[in-house]
């Protein structure tokens, strides 16, 4: 008997009230008519579903034949799987493989079998026109040669949630059927992670188009529409422009505030109070992102979010012993996490500097600070002394200073004093010095004077001599022959 796939999973969701479509990107997907994979590949709550439902809808207007599947993690199982697919392909296109359900419930799974069977289905509906589909598909095609005319429409393949069912055994038959499918049908798949599949050939072939999160993250116009069309407040220009800097367009973000706004008349102090650990925002990232990681990535993750940006050594570094323990690189951390699309984002071509997203950053910490507190000063610890011996000063000083080691951070301001005057980073520098305890500064003659220059500097004449006398002082109370600063 032929396994059954729910009725609910070949339909695409009900777009909500209020859905702000985007031409901006419903517009590429009509131009990838060359491509055979486009791939919506993006974090939790980036939108990827209401896309490709936006995308159904409209193509709906335009007459394509189009399959819908929605995955679970039942979905794993190849069996499953590939008769949810068949089932949402005879869905569009009726009539198609017939026969071939029976084969999905033999043992072994007769996957190549079946999907060649398909793909015979596929490019005989994707040679005749139309209204001589049907007929050709069941075998009574007799329209003469000279009368057929060419295809005038597009199969579009929709597979939402596609990372719930990936794994090495259903790839291997994507390969083969994306390898093979007739130029007028096409597949497109939402994923939270990249799948195991061979992007980097289709690309070269350009027979991948992909959108990523970059592109589904709200403009500061769309915020404005968005927030006036469903939540009905009256975004000033630049309001939305700082919302959509703090929530780096990240859909879901836009909603949790929305909902956060209710009750608020202070919009402006709201946006500026808006961070990670908005308490929608922090359940919402907890429950559908950190949650679901194991263990080692969990604790990878929490950790290296003291760092405002990632590397692999330095990762190496902060991790400490965990790193030596599990084995597991921090360059290759890096990498995995990225195909996973946990919220990191590249800063360079090579991809060897990353950041976390912003909000996502907020939540780690403030989840690190609840779980691990005493442990943070020696994560920023570990970070200043790999920053040092990179010669990267600045950001040396600045996890000393997070360390609490005030110390340490002196000691490196004052290695770094000449430099700092030399690139007339004034500000920065007695930045620092603000952050040190005033006893700490008192011991230090460099430090003193620097503050005197630094306040001579920004015009603040009246606390300059104080200081230097303050700096003669110290040196005046050295013994004659001792070294020490």
């Amino acid at each position: 008997m032929a396994l059954e796939i729910m009725a609910s999973k070949l339909f695409a969701p009900a777009l909500k009230s209020g859905f702000l479509s985007r031409p901006r990107l419903t517009g590429v997907l009509r131009q990838s008519t060359a491509s055979k994979l486009v791939l919506v590949s993006a974090p939790a709550g980036f939108g990827k579903t209401a896309f490709l439902a936006d995308c159904l809808a409209q193509m709906l207007d335009e007459e394509n034949a189009l399959a819908w599947l929605s995955l679970d993690v039942s979905d794993r199982d190849p069996a499953t799987f590939w008769t949810g697919v068949v089932t949402a392909l005879q869905k569009a296109v009726p009539g198609l493989a017939a026969g071939v359900m029976e084969q999905l419930t033999s043992s072994p799974l007769p996957v190549e079998q079946v999907l060649i069977t398909v793909l015979q289905g596929l490019a005989s509906w994707s040679e005749v026109p139309d209204g001589q589909r049907h007929e050709k598909l069941h075998g009574s095609d007799s329209t003469p040669e000279s009368e057929k005319e060419s295809p005038k429409h597009e199969l579009w393949l929709m597979i939402d949630d596609y990372h719930l069912a990936d794994n090495r055994e259903i790839a291997t038959g994507m390969v083969f059927l994306l390898e093979l499918l007739p130029p007028s049908v096409h597949a497109l798949i939402s994923t939270r992670a990249d799948p195991d599949l061979p992007l980097s050939r289709w690309r070269a072939r350009e027979e991948l188009l992909e959108i990523r999160a970059a592109d589904l993250r709200f403009t500061a116009e769309e915020t404005v529409e968005y927030f006036n069309a469903v939540h009905g407040v009256d975004l000033k220009a630049a309001e939305a422009a700082a919302l959509s800097d703090k929530t780096e367009g990240w859909i879901a973000a836009l909603q949790l505030a929305g909902l956060s706004l209710k009750g608020h008349t202070d919009v402006a102090g709201f946006i500026g109070r808006f961070t990670g650990d908005d308490r929608y925002i922090l359940d919402y990232l907890l429950e559908e992102v950190l949650a679901q990681q194991p263990a080692e990535i969990r604790s990878f993750l929490l950790h290296s979010s003291v760092l405002d940006r990632l590397t692999g050594p330095l990762c190496d570094a902060v991790m400490g012993g965990d790193a030596v323990t599990s084995g597991v690189s921090g360059e290759s951390m890096l990498a995995a996490m990225e195909r996973e699309n946990l919220f990191l984002i590249p800063l360079d071509h090579q991809r060897q500097w990353y950041r976390y997203h912003r909000l996502f950053a907020d939540m780690l910490r403030a989840r690190l600070l609840s779980e691990e507190p005493e442990l943070i000063p020696q994560l920023h610890e570990r970070a200043s002394h790999w920053f040092e011996g990179e010669a990267m000063a600045a950001e040396a000083i600045g996890h000393a200073l997070a360390a609490k080691n005030f110390d340490r951070a002196a000691h490196l301001m004052e290695m770094a004093a000449t430099q700092i005057r030399r690139e007339r980073r004034d500000a920065l520098f007695l930045g620092w010095l603000d952050e040190l305890p005033y006893e700490v500064v008192r011991l230090s003659p460099v430090l003193t004077v620097f503050r005197a220059f630094s306040l001579m500097a920004a015009g603040e004449l009246d606390d300059v001599e104080p200081h230097l006398v303050e700096a003669e002082r110290t040196m005046a109370a050295v013994p004659q022959g001792d070294d020490s600063p």
